[in-house]
């Protein structure tokens, strides 16, 4: 069932943020159309795999956020990444509190915890 989410989210025309865990336990936060691929070039550290994640390797998908569009999605990871790290790690735990974390940020917009537990040699699709 869970790979069957993320190939419905790759599939869809919606943006997504997405919350990465890297090895060293940090959080990477990014937007992208397809986690599936995206979280390939991070955990790969290929050349299309962001400056931070070619350094700190990306092991796995904490938290996805669907958004109506690209310029929300960025709005919403610009929020993210400016979250103290302890509130990032409130959020993984629990995404249903985006709204009222970050109020006076995401006025506005339509944001959707997606469900999603996938990790680099653990496709079950």
């Amino acid at each position: 069932m869970e790979g069957e989410i993320v190939k419905k989210m790759c599939e869809s025309p919606l943006f997504y943020v997405y919350m990465l865990r890297c090895d060293d336990r940090s959080i990477y936060t990014g937007i992208t159309n397809d986690v599936r691929r995206r979280f390939e070039e991070h955990s790969t550290q290929g050349k299309e795999a962001a400056k931070y994640t070619k350094s700190h390797r990306a092991v796995k998908i904490e938290a996805v956020f669907s958004a109506p569009s690209r310029s929300s999605a960025a709005s919403l990871e610009y929020a993210i990444k400016h979250l103290k790290k302890q509130e990032k790690e409130r959020l993984i735990v629990e995404p249903e509190i985006l709204q009222s974390l970050l109020p006076d940020k995401l006025s506005g917009c339509d944001f959707h915890p997606v469900i999603v537990e996938w990790e680099k040699g653990k496709d079950r699709a």
